[in-house]
């Protein structure tokens, strides 16, 4: 292995002193610039997300069979279902529908799900809980039948 001399990092002048060489900041600054713009327009070009998603387009209605629930004091509850799937679902099974749909109401009182504001809510909330149990694939619930007793 050969020693670097001191004459190799400095220059000698006419009068015979030794200077340091004087490093070029263009070539540091050129080497970290270069790569840091070829990343940044990588970044812009392949992988900056384009907005957000479009919204679903709906697909075919499954209708489910009507079923009775219990609610309090004895009385009870005849809802129809109706499924809006999304373009390109695949076949579901209405039975995780249902299933929710009697947990949702069961043991309510009359009063609860005889009124609009409160029959949207669970509405609404039914429809939170097949997104989540279908995947996705369930976009709208629909009430095709209603009936207390």
């Amino acid at each position: 292995m050969s020693k670097k001399s001191k004459t190799d990092d400095a220059e000698v002048t006419a009068d015979g002193e030794e200077q340091p060489k004087k490093r070029s900041k263009k070539k540091l600054l050129i080497a970290i610039l270069v790569p840091v713009l070829l990343l940044g327009a990588g970044y812009w070009f392949f992988l900056k997300p384009s907005g957000p998603p479009p919204p679903p387009v709906a697909g075919e209605v499954v209708p489910l069979d009507a079923i009775q629930v219990n609610l309090a004091s004895g009385h009870y509850l005849r809802v129809g279902l109706a499924l809006q799937l999304v373009e390109g679902a695949h076949e579901i099974d209405g039975s995780q529908a249902l299933d929710a749909t009697i947990d949702l109401f069961s043991g309510r009182s009359m009063e609860e799900v005889l009124t609009a504001k409160e029959r949207k809510s669970l509405k609404t909330e039914l429809q939170e809980e097949l997104e989540h149990a279908y995947h996705g694939d369930v976009m709208e619930v629909y009430f095709t039948e209603f009936v207390t007793q």
